[in-house]
């Protein structure tokens, strides 16, 4: 597992690490059961508070990326298929969105947005 914190972006600390893991599962970097460091091994090699990394596994296991056996350590979590969905939903919404907003810029008609659409649906084949 690789984590890199960035302290100039302004995303708190937390949040890179939570982002940065859960990206990792569902790319299939992480695999399902693999262990992952402890809290306070990750601390101590990321150079950052104990607390900042309990948080961030604690957002992780909350949000069912993570599932914890006392006294053996954190661990990925069985993929949820609905949740993978979901949160490849949320990623392609705001992706429409800003498709929507460069497109209306570009005064593209609707039928014009589809098209591109569908053209590029079919490069996927």
């Amino acid at each position: 597992m690789y984590i890199k914190i960035d302290n100039r972006c302004g995303t708190p600390i937390y949040d890179q690490i939570y982002s940065q893991i859960k990206g990792q599962i569902i790319s299939g970097a992480l695999r399902e059961d693999e262990m992952l460091p402890s809290i306070r091994g990750l601390a101590k090699d990321l150079r950052i508070s104990f607390i900042t990394t309990k948080r961030a596994y604690e957002e992780l296991e909350k949000d069912g990326f993570l599932y914890t056996v006392p006294g053996k350590g954190c661990f990925v979590a069985p993929k949820n298929v609905e949740l993978l969905r979901e949160e490849n939903l949320k990623k392609i919404e705001a992706h429409i969105d800003e498709i929507v907003k460069l497109a209306a810029t570009c005064n593209l008609s609707r039928q014009e947005l589809v098209d591109l659409l569908l053209f590029s649906m079919e490069e996927e084949k």
